[in-house]
């Protein structure tokens, strides 16, 4: 068992990284670092057009609404032999098996699932599922209980243990196809969206989805619009899916107590909200069950579900629900 001073500095460590991630990329880094690349080309993703939000054409969502949120627990599964995977105590001798976060995230799917059931329930609210294809596999009457409640479903790779990173295309278009088709045979639907595990792209991902029927993706935290990605065949559009009020980072990583997310979540509405009156927005959830749904922490996500339904220009919708409404008010995309 790790020691509470052990654990402490686990979190410490975090936070020096991510301060020293913020000093590189705020321009504060040392001078000698940029004049490296100084007269080198910037490669850019071409994957999207330029557009600054105050040039666009104002819309509004269905019911004359300003503001969509989308609420997209990841439900997932990992290998015990891999120590893979985002943990509640360090691991940094890679130690096989992990049992005391492989047992943490399985808490996820045996208990913290249904407390956000419960919550949504009471709320009258849908999710949006960015699922592991294998949980279809081990854990199927998970998969009819979301289903049963009209959840929608996004492709979210195999497991959480691996990711798209370093695969050829053809390997990358099975291994997407099965995700897919495996989720559509165990819910009777082909998902139309995709989160990747672990956000993880490669160079062709994007056209791949798009050649299999994907319509939207929440890899890209580019902006509070949707807006459609470029691809060889098809069409594919980006969502907004918030990583700043993701719960690994705000919990695991910064170590926010329930108040200070709670407070996050709603400071990210507060803006948000107000930026609708001008521009329609989308406020995406990001969620993981061994996380937010531990019991110290469900409570300051219910709160905030019941805060931002007090407000009329809310709507409070699927992923898929919020790409075809953007369609509808940009038929030439």
């Amino acid at each position: 068992m790790r020691t509470g001073n052990e654990r402490r500095d686990f979190i410490k460590q975090g936070l020096f990284l991510a301060g020293a991630a913020g000093v590189l990329v705020s321009g504060l880094a040392p001078i000698a670092a940029r004049a490296q690349v100084v007269s080198k080309p910037v490669r850019r993703p071409d994957r999207y057009e330029d557009s600054f939000i105050f040039e666009r054409k104002p819309y509004t969502w269905p019911g004359n609404k300003t503001l969509a949120i989308w609420i997209a627990p990841n439900v997932e599964v990992w290998n015990y032999d891999s120590p893979v995977g985002v943990g509640v105590s360090p691991n940094s001798s890679n130690i096989v098996p992990d049992v005391i976060n492989y047992g943490w995230r399985e808490y996820g799917l045996r208990v913290g699932l249904w407390r956000f059931a419960d919550v949504f329930d009471a709320a009258g609210v849908k999710a949006t599922v960015a699922l592991n294809s294998l949980v279809c596999e081990h854990y199927p009457k998970a998969v009819d209980e979301m289903k049963k409640r009209g959840w929608e479903f996004m492709g979210h790779g195999t497991t959480n243990s691996e990711s798209l990173a370093g695969l050829n295309p053809e390997r990358e278009r099975e291994v997407i196809r099965s995700v897919l088709n495996t989720i559509e045979q165990a819910t009777g639907r082909k998902p139309r969206g995709w989160l990747g595990s672990g956000l993880v792209e490669t160079y062709n991902t994007l056209d791949i989805l798009a050649g299999e029927g994907v319509i939207y993706c929440g890899d890209w935290n580019t902006d509070d619009q949707p807006y459609p990605m470029k691809v060889k065949t098809g069409k594919l559009f980006s969502i907004p899916y918030c990583m700043e009020i993701n719960d690994i980072p705000l919990f695991i990583r910064k170590g926010y107590t329930g108040e200070q997310y709670y407070r996050s979540v709603i400071d990210q509405f507060e803006t948000l909200l107000a930026d609708s009156k001008k521009q329609p927005r989308v406020m995406g959830i990001p969620l993981h069950p061994m996380i937010t749904g531990q019991p110290l922490r469900i409570k300051y996500l219910q709160r905030a579900i019941a805060e931002m339904q007090k407000n009329d220009a809310v709507w409070f919708a699927t992923g898929g629900e919020i790409i075809d409404a953007y369609q509808r008010a940009h038929p030439t995309g």
